[in-house]
């Protein structure tokens, strides 16, 4: 079993990317993004508290997304390998999965970083707002400090995973097919 982060600033094409990686590949798809705004669909008391964390802009506890990443790893045991697109977020994060995926047997292959320019990822999340009519991605204002604190908390990760070797950077500001073809030939190391 392989598994894979995806790291790079809001609007790089980490769920994109994603996407064409399971075509490519058969890995799940694990987006936190995707597992919280469930959780806010769904109306509960996690979605209603995650809702009002996203509104303003900030990331959510790592005790919330560690759970929800471990509930969704365990319910699919025969899987080839995970993609994880946005998570970790933290050092705290990057440790506790590493934790448990050593201890599940399967540690982590790769951190792949998308690298692109933040006007470029400023551009994409406002035109995907209206495409997708995602609230986090319509103000300015809110994707300038969601860019903020990714590089202030997310950052951090890239030496962690550089320490073991386990990082690559590709660019993402061109083509999702560009940026695929990069990533497989990363791949074809380990797979």
């Amino acid at each position: 079993m392989l598994n894979i982060i995806i790291a790079g600033p809001p609007g790089s094409g980490k769920g994109t990317l994603a996407k064409l990686m399971i075509e490519e590949f058969g890995f799940v798809h694990l987006s936190t993004g995707d597992m919280l705004r469930h959780e806010i669909g769904l109306g509960s008391a996690l979605g209603k508290e995650v809702e009002a964390i996203l509104a303003r802009g900030d990331l959510v506890s790592d005790q919330i997304v560690i759970s929800l990443i471990a509930n969704n790893l365990k319910a699919n045991p025969g899987a080839r390998g995970f993609l994880f697109d946005g998570f970790p977020r933290t050092l705290p994060q990057a440790e506790a999965l590493d934790d448990f995926l050593e201890k599940s047997g399967h540690p982590l292959q790769l951190m792949i970083l998308l690298k692109v320019d933040d006007q470029v990822c400023e551009m994409r999340l406002l035109r995907r707002a209206g495409i997708e009519n995602r609230p986090d991605d319509m103000d300015p204002e809110r994707v300038r400090h969601r860019l903020a604190t990714y590089y202030a908390q997310t950052v951090p990760i890239i030496d962690h995973y550089k320490k073991q070797g386990k990082f690559v950077g590709v660019d993402s500001s061109k083509t999702p097919e560009y940026t695929l073809n990069q990533v497989s030939e990363c791949l074809k190391q380990i797979l």
